[in-house]
């Protein structure tokens, strides 16, 4: 106890260091991060994440570490633009992602995913039902997931913006159709 009350207290810290990425970061007129760029990690209280107003989401200070990696990961290809097939390729890199190639590279992020899988393959990953941490939601033309509260979606269903694209969405969209899968553990 006294541990992950330590461990909560120098992530708060580290939150409070987090600055912006620089400028040059930014990938022109596509959003997200240049390849090997750095993305901020942010924190909050608690066990929800949430979206800032800059469209990235804090990790809940007191989710496991691959929750954390996953949002922060995930971070670094919000506002990149949809591209079929995108996020793929062995090394999880895209001009811009799919639903699954998104799920996938969240999944990557905290170690839970070792090559990027399809919304079909999705059907058959980890086990079945809703998770703690993580739920990836998936039909064979379609997959999303929830972490730590908040969607991970290319899809803007239920989010007034109509953007498409990896985006943390403020509202869960139906599930119906969809099989819901989470990683052991989570």
């Amino acid at each position: 106890m006294r541990v992950r009350s330590l461990l909560n207290i120098a992530m708060v810290l580290l939150g409070l260091l987090v600055v912006a990425a620089p400028a040059s970061a930014q990938v022109p007129d596509s959003g997200g991060l240049a390849y090997g760029a750095q993305a901020p990690q942010p924190v909050v209280a608690g066990s929800v994440a949430k979206i800032q107003p800059d469209g990235l989401a804090a990790a809940p200070l007191d989710a496991p570490v691959e929750v954390q990696n996953a949002i922060w990961a995930a971070n670094a290809i919000i506002g990149l633009p949809y591209v079929y097939g995108g996020g793929h390729n062995l090394r999880f890199k895209s001009r811009g992602y799919d639903c699954s190639g998104t799920v996938s590279f969240a999944l990557h992020g905290a170690n839970l995913l070792r090559s990027p899988l399809d919304s079909g393959s999705f059907m058959r990953w980890g086990l079945a039902g809703k998770g703690d941490w993580f739920t990836v939601y998936t039909n064979p033309g379609h997959a999303f997931a929830v972490i730590a509260g908040l969607r991970l979606d290319t899809s803007p269903a239920g989010d007034r913006s109509g953007l498409r694209g990896p985006r943390w969405r403020p509202a869960l969209r139906s599930t119906h159709g969809f099989r819901a899968r989470h990683p052991l553990g989570f």
